[in-house]
Order: C-alpha cells, then structure tokens, then sequence
C-alpha cells in the first residue's frame, strides 16, 4: 500500500516590523526600543570606561601614555567612521542582521581584549568595539522615526536617553570596583551580559526588514573608496590635533592639510557617486533640507563642547581645584542623576513644544554652566561646584531628546536611515576634535600664564587659564545657538528620491 507523502510545511517568513506588530500588539514598539537600548547602553559603556582600566593596562603592557592613549583613540576613530556605513548595512542585511552582527563584535571585542596577551590583541579589540558601537548608535533614532507615532515620539527619545545616559554615569564607578577586584581584564568582560541580552531580545523583537518594512536587497556595494577617504580624514584630523600638543608644528600642519584633502576629497567623490547612480554613504542631498543642515551644524559644535567638557571637568577638578579622584566621581554623581530625570521630562516636552525652542534653551544652561566656573576659587564651597555641574547637565537634557528629531523630522522617509547616520557622524567628528581642542588651548594658557599641569600645587594662574577654556566652550554654545534658532523656519526645500 503506497502512501502519497504529505506536502512539507512551508516554512514561516521571517518576521517583518508588520507582523511582529501583529503579534506583540501596540506595546511592541515599546519591546523594540528596549531591545535596542540594551545594545547601545553596552556600546556606550564600552567607550567611556575603559579609561578606568588604561593605567592597570599601561603597567601590565609597560607603555608610556602615548601608546596605552590609543586604546581609547583608536576606539572613537573607528566608531567615528563606521557610523557611516549603517544605512548601507541595513538597507543590505536588514534590522535584525545587522543589529545581531554588531552585538556578536562587540561581544566578540569584549572577550579577545579580556583575554589579550599583548598590546597589539587589546587595541585590535578595541577597533572591533569600535567598529560595531558606531554601527549601532544611529540605529535607535530610525526606529523612534520609524516604528512611533510623531507625538510619541519625543517621549521614546527621552526613555531611550534616559537609558543610555545612565550606562556612562554609573560605568566608571562600577569599572572602579571591578578593577579592584579582579584587575584591568574584567572591564572588558563588563559587556558580555548585555551583549547576550540584548542578542536574546533581537531574536524576539526586532525585525528582519531594511527601514521602510521592505525586505532587505542586495542594492549596490558599499562605499569603500567614500569610506577609505573618511577613514584617512578622521585620522589625520585627530593625529594632528594631537601633533599641536607635541614639538612638531610642521608635522601637526601637514596631518591637518591632509585631513582637509580627504574631507574635500570625500565631498567630491559623494557628490560623483550619487550622480553615476550609485549609493553614497552621506547623501549630501539631506543638507538642502534647512532644518537638517543647521541641526548638523548644532549636533557638530554641541559634541565639541560636550566631549571636550567632559575631558576638562575632572582635570580641572584634580589639578586646578585639588580634589581628590574621590571627590570628583561624588560631584559629577548628582549631575548624571539630574540628567536621566531631565531627559525623562523633556522627551514629553518635545512631543508638543518646538525643537528650536528646547535646543536653544539646552545651550543656553549649557553655557551658562561654563560661564559660571570662572567664579570659583580654592577656597569655593563645593556646593556651587556641584550647582554649576547640574546646570550643564540640565541643558543636555533638553538636547538630547530634542535635536536628532527636530533635524530629522522634516527629511523624506528614505533619507532617515542616511540622516540618522550623517548627524551622528558629526557629532562625534565633533566631540573627538572637542577634546583634543580643549586640551591644546589649556597647555596654551597655561604657559601663557607661566604655568603647566605638572606643578604639584595649583595656583591664581593655573586658574585663569582654565577659566579661559570654560570661557571658549561657552562661546561655542553661544554659536551654537544662532544655528538653533534656525530650526524654527520650515524647510521648503524637497529632495528627489
């Protein structure tokens, strides 16, 4: 007796943004951003609290300061640059694929700098971090344009900020602890945790389509030659404004010129790229939107002044008003607290208020807050030190919810993906030129005022000279503020897609 075989079952489809809507309900949203946030609170973590770990590291390697600084360098210059290749990834692989890959380089970061027997495995590990944190960063913005409604929006960009702060608010602290304990090696292992859950919520909640809810397509290649131009321009920027800080002026010159080359040579090459039909990694069509442009301008000066502040702060705190390493986590612990609570609060705000009004607003504490240092003296109450701090940090919180979505609300849906991408690529450019800024114009005015951080006790000049800094970063701001004011105007112009 023969039997006729059963049709084999088809296989489901993979899982696109529309049916994991239909299956998780109106709370998916909700369960997708959370996926995503467990990710970039990892990536985040792994960027700042390395630097607990450098000097553990330095004497474990026997390196000088210039080598073990690498680790951090070649950290940002690869998530500086990577950031520009997400659109072409997920337009590639997809949501899921590409956001899975880059927790599994993480992760696999993670472990291989734990387990590195010499320096060359550390900083290789460091890169392949590096690498997948710039990969991940812009993704949550699509999402939160993507996946919310316009007046939900806002109140899922500050729940994500709130989030995503905390993760380099309480690393460090937590790195402080775990180096105690167990040496350098356990803050690389501090990702592994979230990496695995955040791989375990991908495999739940996010979708296996590009941006759109389209399937994702093989499309055209990526933008090696755009990509290796931005990559020989973000290092020879960063290298020569470390070069200002050394005895080579000339050497310093010729790295900068050659970074201006490579970014007029990227421009160029993008603008010949689009126009052969092929598929840029920064379509500089987004900065004919008006709004775009002046937030690209905002998001540029802001990562100045936000990073090079976030160097200066604790220098200034150790060497110019002689506090103990115990005090300054203790100080700045209130102000990252505000911050998360004021991010919570302005998200809703952003909801129903104009982006150029809360920017403005940002900027104008943020400055503020830098203009007010030059008050403080030795013998100033610390109570004023930790208003000051929570002053600035209350402006971030009305940034940081408010600017990605005012540039990009006014895009065309298919320019999401490249605007999210290009305003974070900025801002970051922004913040690692900001700290080497800030660091070359203190050793300036502290020789100008005949002085130098090597001088064991501090004194009215080393003083001076750092107030001029907190100065400059307030008129950073201030400039800040004159592109802000720009996000109030409509933007007539239209891109073709």
């Amino acid at each position: 007796m023969t039997t006729t075989p059963k049709p084999e079952a088809a296989s489901p489809a993979p899982p696109s943004i529309g049916t994991l809507r239909e299956r998780y309900g109106p709370r998916y949203r909700w369960y997708l951003l959370l996926s995503v946030m467990v990710g970039v609170m990892a990536s985040i973590m792994s960027s700042t609290i390395v630097n607990v770990a450098i000097p553990g590291m330095s004497h474990h390697f026997s390196l000088g300061q210039e080598r073990a600084q690498w680790v951090s360098s070649g950290f940002m210059v690869a998530m500086t640059v990577s950031m520009l290749t997400t659109p072409w990834l997920l337009s590639r692989y997809g949501y899921r694929r590409t956001y899975a890959g880059t927790m599994v380089l993480l992760l696999a970061g993670g472990v291989a700098g734990g387990l590195a027997n010499n320096f060359s495995l550390v900083l290789l590990a460091r890169v392949a971090e590096g690498l997948a944190a710039g990969v991940v960063q812009p993704i949550p913005a699509i999402i939160i344009l993507r996946a919310f409604e316009p007046h939900e929006q806002g109140r899922a960009s500050g729940i994500f900020g709130m989030g995503v702060v905390l993760a380099p608010a309480i690393g460090p602290s937590i790195g402080g602890v775990l180096v105690d304990l167990f040496g350098w090696r356990s803050i690389f292992f501090m990702v592994v945790p979230f990496c695995l859950a955040s791989l375990w919520l991908a495999y739940r909640f996010v979708p296996t389509t590009a941006p759109g809810g389209v399937a994702a397509t093989r499309g055209s290649g990526l933008d090696w030659r755009g990509l290796a131009l931005g990559t020989v321009g973000t290092l020879c920027l960063l290298n020569g404004l470390v070069e200002l800080r050394g005895v080579s002026p000339v050497q310093a010159g010729l790295l900068l010129a050659a970074a201006v080359l490579a970014f007029a040579a990227f421009v160029w090459w993008q603008r010949r790229h689009a126009a052969g039909g092929g598929e840029p990694l920064m379509n500089l069509g987004l900065f004919q939107y008006r709004q775009f442009a002046m937030g690209s301008v905002v998001a540029f000066i802001y990562g100045t002044a936000l990073f090079g502040s976030t160097y200066l702060l604790p220098v200034y705190m150790q060497v110019g008003l002689q506090l103990s390493a115990s005090h300054v986590g203790t100080i700045l612990l209130p102000a990252g607290i505000v911050l998360a609570l004021t991010i919570a609060g302005v998200g809703r705000l952003a909801d129903r208020q104009p982006t150029w009004m809360l920017v403005s607003i940002g900027l104008v504490l943020l400055a503020a807050s830098f203009a007010l240092m030059v008050v403080l003296r030795l013998d100033s109450a610390l109570w004023l030190l930790v208003a000051f701090a929570i002053i600035g940090r209350i402006g971030l919180g009305f940034i940081l919810p408010s600017l990605n979505l005012g540039s990009m609300r006014p895009l065309a849906k298919p320019l999401i993906p490249q605007g999210a991408s290009a305003i974070n690529f900025l801002r970051m450019l922004g913040g690692a030129a900001g700290v080497s800024l800030c660091a070359i114009v203190l050793e300036w005015r502290l020789a100008a005022h005949g002085d130098s951080l090597a001088n064991a006790a501090s004194s009215p000049a080393r003083l001076a000279a750092f107030d001029e800094v907190f100065l400059m970063l307030a008129a950073l701001c201030a400039l800040a503020i004159c592109a802000a004011w720009q996000l109030r105007q409509s933007d007539p112009a239209r891109v073709s897609t």
